[in-house]
């Protein structure tokens, strides 16, 4: 079953990080989508860039649409995965997903170089969404102690992690958001 994807994030790289070291980390998504490197990679949509690497920037921008099959998702997360260790700064890669009757469902990518650094952006991920939906309707006053809740949350779900047995960090989470539209 063939779906439209869109894939969307601007990853910050470490300095020293080669145009050719990220290929080699996104190697199993460019793979599936056949492409020899970056600026082989072509959306369905004109107006976006694809995968473009800015070396003055260290900014390695993802913008595609595509048509993606049953085995993309897993291309994707080992690409992220890979990519992990070479970013500066753990950030969302947002995935949308395009059903045929219309709807479309969008999940949250985390990718970032260490686990500690991925749970770090989800948090500030979480507390950015609350606050938003809550300042439609509360004070500031009342969205400032949700947000303050969900930090001690997300403080206390890491002590947890830690006193866990240690399992191998991954360098991407994945997590479910209400769908959004994307303006480009």
């Amino acid at each position: 079953m063939r779906m439209e994807v869109h894939v969307h994030a601007d990853i910050p790289i470490l300095e020293g990080v080669s145009k050719k070291q990220i290929e080699q980390a996104l190697a199993p998504w460019l793979e599936y989508l056949d492409a020899e490197g970056l600026a082989d990679v072509k959306s369905l949509e004109p107006e976006e860039p694809g995968l473009r690497f800015d070396e003055k920037e260290l900014l390695l921008l993802v913008c595609w649409t595509g048509e993606t099959g049953r085995s993309f998702h897993a291309a994707l997360e080992a690409a992220l995965e890979s990519l992990g260790p070479l970013c500066y700064e753990a950030v969302e890669v947002e995935l949308t997903l395009y059903h045929d009757n219309g709807e479309q469902e969008s999940r949250l990518l985390f990718v970032g170089p260490t686990a500690h650094a991925i749970h770090e952006a989800q948090r500030r991920c979480m507390i950015e969404d609350v606050t938003a939906l809550l300042a439609r309707q509360f004070g500031k006053e009342r969205v400032a102690e949700v947000a303050a809740l969900v930090d001690r949350l997300f403080e206390q779900d890491w002590k947890e992690r830690a006193a866990e047995a240690r399992k191998p960090e991954r360098a991407f989470e994945t997590a479910t958001r209400p769908a959004r539209k994307h303006l480009h």
